[in-house]
């Protein structure tokens, strides 16, 4: 399959934008401190300060003080901003996100054969038409 776009491919994309690390970053640890979401989610301490900063202008996030660190909290029932997805909570997402990776449980059942079945002779079959009434009939 060919690129449309003429040139070197380029593979530096991803899935999500830095501002959804940063947000990740701080649903998973609320204490986090800024140096450890710029270390974790590689940018700098000035960048993550300035994502911090719009994602609190912007409703998403609300800060406090702890001592002398911040806590942060993600605000609850906040939506997502482009209108594909506008009708729905980040809650969702971040819930997944920050979800401990599970991998499927291995089987512990061995495969068994199915049970042989015996087949019905094709003259006769189980008339059911009145409960508690299980006669025999002959196919003609």
């Amino acid at each position: 399959m060919e690129s449309e776009r003429p040139g070197p491919r380029r593979n530096s994309w991803t899935f999500l934008t830095n501002h959804a690390r940063v947000l990740i970053a701080i649903a998973r640890d609320p204490g986090i401190r800024l140096r450890d979401i710029a270390a974790d989610c590689g940018l700098t301490e000035r960048t993550v300060q300035a994502i911090v900063t719009d994602l609190q202008a912007d409703g998403y996030l609300d800060k406090t003080r702890d001592g002398r660190r911040n806590r942060y909290v993600v605000a609850p029932g906040a939506r997502f901003r482009h209108p594909a997805e506008a009708g729905h909570e980040i809650a969702g997402l971040l819930a997944y996100l920050t979800s401990p990776l599970t991998a499927p449980a291995p089987t512990t059942q061995t495969p068994t054969a199915p049970e042989p079945t015996t087949p019905t002779p094709p003259s006769a079959e189980v008339a059911n038409d009145t409960p508690g009434h299980g006669e025999s009939r002959t196919t003609v």
